[in-house]
């Protein structure tokens, strides 16, 4: 079953009179439960088409739909309720609240879909197992490692149990060892969950991982195949 679907979408930039085409005709589907990297150099359109499928920037032209939506077709605070309800995102930088707990961090997309102080427990305390740190639940972001800090990430993405978990660059500021065990963690979730992840990367030891690999030179798709 397909959970993204795109349509020869595009997109252009205008900058003054510089216009840049960081799309330019891109059709792509994603089915349920792959694990699929998005990978070319800087400035290939890979965290584009990313920022595309997680309703964070809209196309010039073409259609995307996920988990059976066309996001193209939903207004500002419909695509907002796709982001929180149906997609979890992984950030190079973390992005978790740095005055809430690591338990807190993980809690909070759950408080935002208005889910019961037992399920959001239950739920919590089942992610922080899965990514290996229910000692860490009450320490704050700046009282973990990097590799911890992304961890906890992975279990909020996963919080809501969504359809489909976008990572842009999730191991780009992580050792090779912290890169190491996040991606097994990915890989594992995927295994066990049959949660989609799509991985935005240029390093190696992400790309080993991928089942499916999505090569994109000058905002055109040039490769795509198993890896």
């Amino acid at each position: 079953m397909e959970v993204v679907k795109i349509e020869n979408i595009t997109r252009t930039y205008q900058i003054g009179k510089l216009e840049t085409h960081a799309l330019r005709g891109v059709s792509l589907s994603i089915n349920s439960g792959e694990f699929t990297a998005l990978v070319g150099p800087s400035g290939s359109g890979k965290t584009t088409l990313l920022q595309m499928i997680g309703c964070l920037d809209q196309p010039t032209s073409g259609h995307v739909i996920v988990d059976s939506k066309d996001v193209t077709k939903l207004n500002r605070n419909q695509r907002a309720d796709m982001r929180k309800g149906h997609i979890g995102f992984i950030f190079q930088f973390f992005a978790l609240i740095p005055t809430l707990t690591a338990y807190e961090n993980v809690e909070m997309p759950l408080l935002l879909n208005g889910h019961s102080p037992k399920e959001r427990r239950d739920r919590v305390m089942e992610l922080l197992k899965a990514v290996d740190l229910t000692e860490r639940a009450n320490n704050r972001p700046d009282q973990l490692s990097g590799g911890q800090q992304q961890r906890i990430a992975i279990a909020r993405a996963l919080a809501t149990k969504p359809a489909l978990i976008l990572a842009d660059e999730p191991t780009a500021n992580l050792d090779t060892e912290n890169g190491r065990q996040v991606m097994d963690i990915m890989q594992k979730l995927n295994k066990d969950t049959g949660v989609t992840f799509i991985f935005a990367t240029h390093d190696p030891r992400v790309i080993h991982y991928a089942k499916r690999v999505v090569t994109l030179e000058d905002g055109l798709i040039v490769k795509d195949g198993p890896q």
